[in-house]
């Protein structure tokens, strides 16, 4: 059974030691869904959604990058990274549901998935600030890692 690695033996919150890691090529892409409802969609122009506040899409994109700048300041036990870089997509799919691809990509002694965790929830939330003027009925319906690779294991999710 795997034990929790942000845990000392005595159960106390620890951060973790990657001193006697080895440095590899790590990438992780995480995943948000937004759900707009149809007045919300009537505003898409050109791809983006065009909102009081301006271009949805790309400011999201700006948004979620920024975040993931920021991942160790904010998820406590966080090594602070320095990325090689960050990648966010935002479409829609057949749904009409806004999908949001946050891919990071770093070589070091730990992953980058809460770089891509936080770049896809944050460029959902600002979706929602930036759309909650044309609707409040609007959802984040989920946030999931979908890949990595380096570390100890790959993963990836269909």
């Amino acid at each position: 059974m795997n034990e929790l690695t942000h845990i000392d033996d005595q159960g106390r919150a620890n951060m973790v030691d990657v001193s006697e890691k080895a440095t590899t090529k790590r990438t992780a892409r995480a995943r948000s869904i937004v759900s707009l409802p149809a007045e919300v969609l009537a505003q898409l122009v050109d791809g983006d959604i065009r909102a009081p506040k301006g271009p949805v899409f790309q400011t999201a994109i700006i948004a979620g990058i920024m975040a993931a700048k920021k991942t160790g300041e904010l998820i406590p036990l966080c090594h602070p990274l320095g990325m090689d870089n960050c990648h966010i997509d935002i479409r829609l799919d057949n749904n009409n549901e806004v999908v949001i691809d946050c891919t990071a990509s770093i070589t070091a002694k730990t992953g980058i998935e809460m770089e891509a965790l936080t770049g896809a929830s944050v460029a959902a939330l600002t979706i929602y600030d930036m759309c909650k003027a044309l609707s409040h009925d609007i959802v984040i319906k989920e946030t999931k890692l979908m890949e990595k690779t380096g570390g100890k294991r790959d993963f990836k999710r269909d």
